[in-house]
């Protein structure tokens, strides 16, 4: 388990750096609204400013997630999982139709909008990867050393 969630957390990282990237190509029109009305993302303009904070929400997307699938029990893990998938889901539907109705954020371009549902399909992997992971049952009574096996 140890080796893939390794490869899960390589491949977010990936996944972070491919977005930041995007974000970063935003629309001429794109960057000059976000330097002129909407300071407060700036950051999305650097591509390491932006992959590092789409890396921290899916670290602690996995992390959440990782908790859960500790703590619960398998079936609410699973049912926690498949909520998580449906709210991911919900999130990139709803991403995309503002991309398609919000002129302003339609102005920003394909490339960073590329990089967004990047953030989503994260999640989803996150989601997809504790939902098709085998829980172990945790044993609540220690076994009777006197017994056999």
């Amino acid at each position: 388990m140890l080796k893939r969630t390794i490869y899960l957390l390589v491949f977010l990282a990936a996944l972070s750096l491919l977005s930041g990237y995007l974000m970063s190509k935003a629309s001429w029109v794109g960057k000059l609204g976000i330097s002129l009305f909407y300071k407060q993302y700036n950051f999305l303009k650097i591509w390491w400013q932006g992959a590092l904070i789409v890396f921290a929400g899916l670290l602690i997307l996995f992390i959440i997630t990782a908790l859960a699938q500790k703590t619960l029990k398998p079936l609410s893990a699973t049912v926690a999982n498949i909520a998580s998938f449906l709210l991911a889901l919900g999130g990139m539907y709803f991403t995309y139709t503002d991309f398609r109705h919000d002129i302003s954020h339609r102005l920003l371009g394909e490339p960073f909008h590329i990089g967004v549902y990047l953030f989503w399909i994260g999640w989803i992997s996150i989601s997809l990867f504790y939902l098709f992971s085998k829980k172990k049952l945790v044993e609540t009574f220690p076994k009777d050393p006197s017994s056999p096996g």
